[in-house]
């Protein structure tokens, strides 16, 4: 069932539940279990709780849900936040163990400081680390129940939109849904508040936690904040996102390069932000403000937000006025986390939770990208393998006093017409290996979606520029140093290339940083969202 949009249509529903379900429910995208809310109001506040997987830094779309916790205060319900760290490692251990800690306590310090920048009183709220009751015994027992219970399938489709997808998911991806779902058991709630993200591991809670005895609870859904360069905000996609700590001038650079077309409303990041954080925490007599020059019209002041997105569908009102507004609204809120973070102890916390890439000893960062010899080649010729119908065999120019040999399964998806003479991308430092009969030295790297027994192929491509033998970095990982040759029993290539994969802009990624050279980015032709190997 959808969310009311219409206090009358709650019926001869007393006035303060009327009010109370209109806190709750504006501005969220779908409410599951509505009537068994307003069932709850007849008789008492509501129980609800909302968590957060402590891994990437929190930004400004971390806003929308405390806006949303600020209504349902305001609500009179009871609001537990739960820093799901055991959660945080077991997806794909983006937070590696020796780090965690230190990130759910980073998390706790700016969720803290976010909603006293809202002016949310944090004695009204109740705090909880996932560790502290996700290791009880009754805890465990209950994951070895659902364990016994859930397909594969099901507990897939539950984390598909949640947990990382790689070509070789780990298992504690799987588990990570069957945990969200006991934590409404554990935590006593009647709710669990989320992004529409999560609806698939709402309905998935609400297919299991029945077969345990415990009760179907309620899920309220945000709606998706776009990032600034369109899209979900992410914390992996630098120019997506502000940042809680990014400086004033940071902000307004970041905005300005924002997508925000004249006279376009969707997909846009700045006005969502307006809709979803500046006008929920507008207090009832005070005004969304642009302020402009005469010359181009004076200030404008706009009661509700459906006024000012009519005003700017219409043109009206210029990208460039709503950005500067919205930047000063986004300082306002910033100013109070940055002063709190001004603090020593909470500045060494910040370094120690998210060192610079290739800065920890962990064992996650010794085998980093920087490990790998990617270059430029062009392919100077190539032929059919005379022993294998699906291979090529290429002599590459890597920038070496001789062009090497390398093999490849290409046949079926590029001509040799296409590849001769073709600039491509080379992992150079694999160790060689006998293919059919021919030593190849090395791989062309290749974009590559699978749907069942069919597949789509394409190379990587260098930028126009390029020469043959230049190499080729992931960024934040200039620095390193890569191997002569990687060692086959460490698995290191195998470790690194289920992160590797294009983006939804056909840039070549590693953990969301681009694969550069230094002319620019790598990137293929069409293949979004699509594993590299």
């Amino acid at each position: 069932m959808g969310v009311l949009n219409e206090v009358q249509s709650l019926g001869d529903l007393p006035k303060e539940v009327c009010n109370k379900h209109k806190l709750i429910s504006r501005n969220l995208q779908e409410v599951l279990g509505e009537e068994k809310m307003i069932s709850i109001l007849k008789e008492r506040d509501l129980k609800i709780y909302w968590g957060t997987a402590t891994t990437g830094r929190p930004h400004i779309a971390y806003f929308v849900p405390m806006s949303k916790i600020a209504d349902f205060l305001n609500a009179g319900c009871e609001v537990t936040i739960l820093f799901a760290d055991l959660h945080a490692y077991l997806d794909n251990m983006k937070a590696p163990w020796d780090l965690l800690a230190l990130r759910t306590q980073y998390y706790e310090h700016s969720i803290k400081a976010m909603l006293k920048s809202i002016g949310v009183p944090l004695e009204k709220l109740k705090f909880m680390r996932g560790t502290e009751y996700q290791l009880s015994r009754d805890y465990t027992l209950d994951v070895y129940k659902l364990s016994s219970l859930i397909t594969e399938h099901d507990a897939k489709k539950a984390g598909a939109e949640v947990v990382k997808q790689v070509e070789h998911p780990l298992l504690s991806g799987l588990l990570y849904p069957g945990l969200q779902a006991l934590d409404e058991e554990y935590l006593k709630v009647d709710a669990q508040f989320g992004g529409i993200d999560q609806r698939k591991i709402f309905t998935f809670a609400e297919k299991y936690l029945p077969q345990l005895g415990y009760s179907k609870r309620i899920h309220l859904m945000n709606p998706m904040v776009p990032g600034l360069t369109g899209g979900k905000m992410s914390s992996s996609e630098e120019e997506s996102k502000i940042d809680l700590l990014d400086s004033p001038s940071v902000v307004k650079k970041k905005l300005k390069k924002a997508f925000c077309e004249p006279g376009n409303i969707a997909d846009n990041g700045v006005l969502a932000f307006a809709k979803h954080v500046i006008f929920s925490l507008l207090k009832p007599e005070e005004k969304f403000i642009v302020v402009r020059a005469e010359a181009n019209g004076g200030n404008l002041e706009f009661n509700n937000y459906e006024q000012l997105e009519q005003n700017f569908a219409s043109q009206e009102l210029h990208p460039a006025d709503l950005k500067t507004a919205v930047e000063n609204y986004i300082n306002r809120l910033l100013e109070p986390i940055r002063k709190i973070f001004e603090d020593r102890d909470l500045k060494t916390l910040v370094a120690k939770a998210y060192p610079p890439p290739g800065k920890t000893n962990t064992a996650d960062d010794e085998i980093g990208p920087q490990k790998l010899d990617i270059r430029v080649g062009k392919i100077v010729a190539v032929s059919k393998h005379p022993d294998a119908d699906a291979l090529y065999v290429e002599k590459i120019d890597l920038g070496e006093p001789e062009p090497r040999t390398v093999v490849s399964g290409l046949v079926q998806y590029v001509t040799e017409e296409e590849l001769l003479n073709k600039k491509v991308i080379v992992l150079c430092n694999l160790k060689p290996a006998k293919m059919r009969g021919i030593e190849s030295s090395g791989m062309v790297l290749c974009a590559s979606i699978e749907n069942g027994s069919s597949k789509t192929l394409e190379l990587l491509e260098p930028p126009d520029e390029s020469d043959a033998g230049d190499r080729v970095f992931v960024e934040n990982y200039e620095n390193g140093t890569p191997e002569n040759v990687l060692n086959p029993k460490k698995k290191i290539w195998e470790k690194l290339q289920v992160n590797l994969k294009t983006s939804s802009a056909c840039e070549a990624e590693w953990q969301g940083n681009v694969l550069c050279t230094h002319k620019g980015k790598v990137r293929c032709k069409s293949l979004k969202n699509a594993l590299i190997k």
